[in-house]
């Protein structure tokens, strides 16, 4: 079978022209071969390309470079064998066809020369391991093997061999099997999946790191539940995850139960996943509720409580962070504070909204108060249809409010108007718990209205503050 890049992917069909004079000149026979087959037949855009040389793929790579521009210089990866190609936008790698054998306590492969055929074989899943040919001879033509093209039409993810050595061999093969069929919208064949199940341990044996790769293109699929639920009937997720599972689970006592923590994060994660593609938000809500089985308890009179679990999650979002890999930077302040603020939006929705309330809110939040919105808004997962509206219209309050003190007061990474600086110089005084108390005094009395966010108003109070104290304006003699 012939595909047509011409009709399919337009954009890319010089650069495969090129190589394919060079695989002429050169007598090199090449393929395109994996992903980008895949994307092409499915009409998926893809900036990835890969190239399979029989010979040498770093020479490969420098001869086309020539061709193209003598200035383009190839990156080369050595230890690798293959070589990395920037041009008009697409990144082309070039690699010697090759087959491979493992180590039972490894997943690096032991690596040799190989045809062909050799190289379709190592592939992780019949979709991946269609190749184009790019010689002159057969241009364009499809070698499929294993039918790929067929499980495309299906929408089944399965391997080229038998699933157990491929998992076995290479565990990362199973969190790609689960990341594909997530963001393709395809299944697992179920041969493969029971697979998946038998070998989920060997997963131990992957860094976090390169697990984390998977899990977050997960968890930016367009319904992240998908994966999360294969994660969790393949036995992986409470390998790599077992806080999240957790979670799982719902308790009666005296006829009062409470919701199933897990599904209910996972109905959150799709919201907001309809609402953005920023996988740290998503990972707020992936978190939210994380402390819950930790500070559950049961109250005979009002039933199951969850008190301070907002409190206790955002603590522990620093050392899931660390035992993940995740980067210990400003995501991971990010998550924290979402954490730490997810039910604040919603008492404000429950109650009468106080320009106080919202004051107090814009000053914690900061920059992130939209996103922390967006949070909210995505918590709402009830069934019943009277508080799903009640809360929807409550939360367009809780914005329009937040406009209008955003609008009055300033509120977005606001700092009172009186420093630490004034006060120790007004009442000539060393830092000390008189400096942060009146600090404290004027933010708290701006927050709550009872003063205006002004110099003055501030100044005032300050003085006022510092005479409770038995401080002495510096100014009089």
């Amino acid at each position: 079978m012939k595909i047509s890049i011409a009709l399919i992917n337009h954009l890319n069909q010089n650069i495969f022209k090129l190589i394919s004079e060079v695989s002429f000149e050169t007598k090199t026979p090449v393929w395109v071969i994996g992903g980008y087959v895949r994307d092409l037949l499915l009409k998926r855009k893809s900036k990835d390309i890969d190239i399979l040389v029989l010979g040498n793929g770093l020479d490969f790579a420098r001869d086309l470079s020539q061709r193209i521009d003598p200035d383009i210089i190839p990156k080369y990866f050595k230890n690798f064998g293959t070589a990395m190609l920037r041009y008009e936008g697409m990144e082309i790698e070039f690699v010697g066809a090759r087959k491979e054998s493992y180590r039972a306590d490894s997943r690096k492969p032991i690596v040799e020369s190989g045809t062909l055929e050799d190289d379709q074989n190592r592939r992780d899943f019949t979709i991946n391991a269609m190749a184009m040919s790019l010689q002159k001879e057969h241009y364009e033509e499809l070698i499929d093997p294993f039918n790929g093209l067929q499980d495309l039409h299906d929408k089944v993810i399965r391997t080229p061999l038998d699933p157990d050595l491929t998992f076995s061999d290479d565990p990362l093969r199973m969190m790609r099997a689960i990341r594909f069929a997530s963001q393709l919208k395809f299944y697992i064949h179920p041969d493969t999946f029971e697979a998946i199940k038998r070998n989920a341990k060997r997963i131990e044996i992957v860094s976090n790191e390169r697990i984390n790769e998977e899990l977050s293109k997960i968890i930016l699929s367009e319904k992240p539940s998908r994966g999360f639920k294969m994660l969790d009937e393949s036995g992986l997720l409470a390998i790599i995850f077992p806080l999240f599972m957790d979670l799982k689970g719902s308790e009666i006592i005296d006829g009062k139960g409470h919701k199933n923590n897990f599904y209910h994060t996972l109905q959150v994660l799709d919201n907001i996943a309809e609402k953005t593609d920023d996988l740290w938000l998503r990972w707020a809500a992936i978190l939210h509720d994380i402390a819950k089985p930790a500070t559950k308890k049961f109250d005979s009179k009002i039933g199951w409580t969850f008190h301070a679990h907002e409190f206790l999650g955002a603590k522990m979002v620093p050392k899931i962070f660390k035992q993940m890999k995740l980067p210990l930077n400003e995501k991971m302040e990010f998550v924290k504070k979402m954490v730490l603020l997810h039910l604040r939006p919603i008492v404000l929705a429950e109650d009468i909204v106080s320009d106080s309330a919202v004051r107090r809110l814009l000053y914690e939040a900061g920059d992130d108060i939209d996103a922390l919105m967006t949070l909210c808004e995505a918590d709402i997962t009830s069934k019943n249809a009277a508080k799903v509206s009640k809360y929807t219209k409550n939360f367009e309050l809780v914005r329009q409010k937040l406009v209008e003190i955003e609008e009055k007061d300033k509120m977005r990474n606001w700092q009172p108007p009186i420093s630490g600086e004034i006060i120790m110089e007004t009442f000539n005084i060393k830092p000390g718990k008189e400096v942060g108390i009146i600090k404290n005094d004027i933010r708290e009395a701006i927050l709550d209205g009872i003063i205006s966010n002004d110099f003055d108003a501030a100044f005032s109070l300050m003085l006022e503050k510092g005479k409770e104290l038995g401080l002495k304006d510096a100014r009089t003699k």
